[in-house]
């Protein structure tokens, strides 16, 4: 009898911890698959740059010094994780800045245009839509949803910034994925919203020539190579500013409660973090302090030389310019200023006049009767 109550209890025991490791495993499932609803897809998104000149025409033209953005489709094709953005085409949009939810978009003229299109380049399909942003827009969304109706895959997004003092990389893309939000207990919603997907700047062959070719009106070339190489320097360092700022604000937000914890971002800071180097070591400090005081040296040094060099160089063009002018008018050292009275004219117009010298052979008269004598 003891055996019996023993062995059912261990049974019962058993079939508790069964039903909880299954209610364990059903809830990790389910969590599971909640988060892979909201997975960004590793998408890497190439824009050529007949997009982007596409792209600031299309915005010089509607809405240049406006509070205006323009709205375009994506051309391109797709392979594995890829998607190459080649051409583009511009469609008419209107939005009401006052209310977000009045928008228009034109169907039959984006209809019009992908069907001339494919007529030209079969293999272009529509991969998405461009806007001139710089920011994310409430009607974003719904335009992405009316995207995927003409596209075979998930469209992509892209923000190119026509500002030009923007000097950074002037494309952000985006896909929509969909998110389940928690609103209470047992109510819960799906929804979609961007996730950011990486984005770069490419060209053909052909496309890097004729960039070139138009690049040539726009270079300085009196700009020497050291002041592009600062000027490089100084346009990451501002990029890096902002970044910062941004992270900043981010964490701010967090800390506030605003905004949700991205476990993903965390980890990215932790890493930077750790790659930092120490700066409290002594041996650090004094290699930091040596290498400085070395370039000041250098830079010192040079300020000096090209000092003097600028000295030389004008006593040189003086000396130069001297003897241009001797050479021009001979004589004459300074022909700019008038002769300077003499001191034996001076003199000769002070003093009163001499008595003849009797050794001095006479001087002819003028009196007739005297040559005749």
């Amino acid at each position: 009898a003891i055996n019996v109550v023993v062995r059912g209890s261990v049974d019962r025991a058993a079939t508790t911890m069964a039903n909880r490791e299954g209610a364990l495993v059903g809830m990790g499932a389910k969590t599971e698959s909640a988060e892979q609803k909201g997975v960004v897809p590793a998408i890497n998104v190439v824009v050529h740059p007949l997009v982007l000149l596409s792209t600031v025409d299309h915005y010089n033209r509607v809405a240049k010094d406006t509070r205006k953005r323009v709205v375009g489709v994506l051309l391109g094709t797709r392979s594995r994780s890829t998607v190459d953005v080649t051409n583009s085409f511009a469609v008419p949009f209107e939005e009401d800045l006052k209310n977000p939810a009045i928008w228009y978009l034109d169907h039959n003229y984006l209809e019009t245009m992908y069907r001339m299109y494919k007529k030209v380049n079969g293999r272009e399909q529509i991969v998405g839509f461009y806007s001139s942003g710089p920011k994310i827009k409430e009607n974003d969304i719904k335009i992405d949803e009316l995207v995927r109706g003409y596209c075979p895959g998930l469209p992509v997004f892209v923000i190119i910034d026509v500002r030009p003092e923007n000097e950074a990389i002037p494309t952000t893309a985006y896909v929509s994925v969909e998110e389940v939000l928690n609103d209470g207990e047992e109510r819960k919603e799906i929804q979609r919203t961007f996730k950011h997907v990486s984005s770069v700047i490419g060209a053909y062959e052909a496309e890097e020539v004729g960039v070139e070719h138009l690049l040539r009106d726009v270079n300085d070339p009196t700009v020497s190579t050291l002041a592009s190489r600062i000027k490089h320097k100084m346009t990451a360092l501002s990029s890096l500013r902002d970044r910062l700022a941004d992270t900043k604000h981010y964490l701010e937000a967090v800390l506030a409660g605003h905004l949700p914890v991205n476990n993903q971002i965390v980890y990215n800071l932790q890493i930077i973090f750790n790659l930092l180097p120490n700066l409290d070591l002594d041996d650090l400090v004094k290699s930091m302090l040596v290498k400085t005081n070395d370039m000041h040296l250098a830079i010192y040094c040079a300020a000096l030389v090209r000092c003097i060099i600028a000295l030389h160089d004008l006593v040189n063009n003086k000396i130069a310019h001297k003897r241009s002018d001797d050479l021009a008018n001979p004589g004459h050292p300074n022909p700019t200023k008038p002769d300077a009275p003499t001191e034996d004219a001076d003199a000769s117009t002070s003093k009163p006049d001499a008595a003849p010298d009797p050794k001095a052979p006479d001087a002819p008269s003028s009196d007739p009767s005297a040559d005749k004598k």
